[in-house]
């Protein structure tokens, strides 16, 4: 199906996915589908890597959900109002974050990157993305561990 370049006919497209950039709150982005790439209005896709040993800055999508599917690796993630809770992630699931979610996602290996699919409810790349920095303080990385 695919030519071997990006292809659009009539609202119908085939991406490739662009050069890496990294996102404001620290992960590396593939985006693909989005508003500056292909004129998306609601929905927004891309490739997300975390290198061995990395973690995010604390954010949340202000007004957007976010649903993710690991595709290799193992990441954790705090979330919640204080980022008092704990979720693993590993490759073959899915991870759904409802909208103004603050949450602070990481690699748990140091070894090997986390790699996986993003869909967000915001066609922009990094619009919806509010950085809270205040919140880093207070995570309990003893529950990161294991």
């Amino acid at each position: 199906m695919s030519s071997g370049s990006d292809t659009e006919t009539q609202g119908f497209r085939v991406v490739h996915e662009s050069a890496p950039f990294r996102g404001k709150q620290g992960h590396i982005y593939r985006p693909a589908v989005s508003a500056e790439a292909v004129g998306a209005k609601a929905l927004h896709m891309q490739l997300l890597e975390i290198p061995p040993g990395e973690r995010a800055h604390a954010h949340k999508h202000e007004s957007h959900e976010t649903a993710i599917y690991v595709l290799s690796g193992v990441s954790g993630c705090f979330w919640g109002e204080r980022l008092e809770n704990h979720a693993i992630a590993g490759a073959g699931e899915f991870v759904y974050i409802a909208a103004d979610v603050p949450h602070l996602p990481y690699n748990r290996s140091q070894t090997e990157p986390v790699t996986a699919v993003i869909a967000r409810t915001d066609p922009n790349e990094q619009e919806s993305v509010v950085l809270l920095p205040h919140l880093e303080a207070g995570v309990d990385w003893s529950k990161a561990e294991g």
